[in-house]
């Protein structure tokens, strides 16, 4: 038993407790999960998943405010008054062409859920619970954008879930960024002139060339790819703008920045080839970081999740994630629920199937259980709740950004 004002909580009988109250909403939660399935939304885009997923918290009796941030989409939803306060994020957005194929629609409805569980604990556990919507992970960090707008302000910690083809309570990942890439020439006939033009298209084709070469020369874990996503009018017209969006990821921030002056320079060099004009967009603001996990919120996470039969797997490197942000500033973990999902990946179209299954309700509501019952955890084990209430100093806070370009 532990005492916080005035008031007793027991550790099995609060865990009971949560895993109840999220089973009793669970055919809500399946329902919400494929309702933001049923209806994918891009980056920015996500009015419907918003919506749903702030009514549901809304007549549960959470306080929703939309629209944080200046987004729209993004939303925070709060419930309880005690010192301790944890942040539950909800992943909104879809992939263009194949939809919920990175499972956000599971996101979504384990972020309510865990929010759900842990409705009639937050006065006895001391707690304050945020669920936040949180739009475009997959392509403009609304994280990010969120975090340096203050939305994040005065949580202690965060987590969310992410279905894959395996279990694992890390998830290893790389700083990432993209640019957009645009080359000007000068239109010209393809047949009667064109020594008049300045062909864009060969600049873009040049830049790729040099890349395709730089590869062989790339530190482990530093990762080249893209996309052409302009090139010209007609076969018979020398293109006069040609475009390409290419991604970075490094092992850390600091490695990032030398790669991605590596990548510009076969860009510039596409360009004195072609004699084109080189413009450079920057797709994000500030790049996606590495991951800092806290070990203690993983353990616990990992118990909770094995009580409920979740067998965990080794860690693997390899995507990008805007929550990785947070973890530098905040004690933060983000678990995976593993999906059989026969030999398919995450961001492919099979994939997106898996996560509309009877599986996949089954993983979002344990994952679900599990959040909230790691929350219980840390509002009980006293040195973690210290820990958490006093901040750790190995974090540096938003005003000391390791990420900013």
């Amino acid at each position: 038993m532990v005492h916080y004002g005035g008031v007793m909580f027991a550790l099995d009988q609060a865990k009971d407790t949560a895993h109840a109250k999220v089973t009793s909403h669970q055919d809500e939660l399946i329902n919400l999960s494929h309702e933001v399935w049923d209806h994918p939304e891009l980056a920015f885009e996500e009015e419907h998943a918003a919506k749903v997923c702030a009514d549901v918290l809304s007549g549960a009796g959470f306080d929703v405010t939309m629209g944080i941030a200046g987004l729209p989409t993004a939303f925070v939803a709060e419930y309880g008054s005690g010192p301790l306060t944890i942040g539950i994020c909800s992943e909104l957005d879809a992939l263009p062409g194949i939809g919920h194929a990175c499972g956000h629609n599971m996101i979504a409805a384990a972020g309510v859920g865990a929010g759900l569980g842990l409705m009639e604990l937050a006065d006895d556990a001391g707690i304050t619970i945020r669920v936040y919507g949180t739009p475009a992970e997959e392509g403009g960090g609304g994280k990010i954008i969120m975090l340096e707008d203050g939305a994040f302000d005065g949580i202690h910690a965060s987590m969310m879930v992410h279905p894959a083809p395996h279990e694992m309570d890390t998830f290893t990942t790389l700083a990432s960024n993209s640019c957009e890439y645009h080359f000007h020439g000068k239109n010209a006939h393809a047949s009667m002139a064109p020594w008049e033009g300045r062909n864009a298209l060969d600049a873009v084709t040049i830049a790729q060339v040099a890349m395709g070469l730089l590869r062989q020369q790339l530190p482990p874990h530093n990762q080249v790819h893209g996309m052409v996503t302009d090139g010209g009018l007609a076969s018979n017209i020398i293109p006069a703008h040609a475009a390409a969006k290419y991604q970075v990821r490094a092992p850390t921030v600091t490695e990032l920045h030398p790669l991605e002056d590596r990548v510009r320079k076969c860009f510039e060099a596409a360009a004195l080839a072609t004699g084109c004009d080189l413009e450079v967009v920057r797709s994000m603001g500030a790049p996606y970081s590495e991951f800092r996990h806290d070990d203690g919120l993983v353990g616990f996470y990992r118990s909770n999740a094995e009580a409920l039969g979740r067998v965990f797997g080794p860690p693997s490197v390899g995507a990008s994630t805007d929550m990785a942000n947070l973890s530098l500033i905040m004690p933060t973990i983000h678990p995976i629920i593993g999906l059989e999902c026969d030999g398919a990946v995450n961001h492919q179209p099979e994939f997106a199937q898996h996560c509309r299954t009877e599986q996949a309700d089954k993983g979002m509501l344990e994952g679900a259980i599990s959040m909230a019952q790691t929350v219980i955890d840390a509002a009980h084990d006293e040195t973690t709740r210290n820990r958490l209430l006093a901040g750790n100093t190995t974090y540096g806070g938003r005003d000391n950004y390791p990420w900013q370009a």
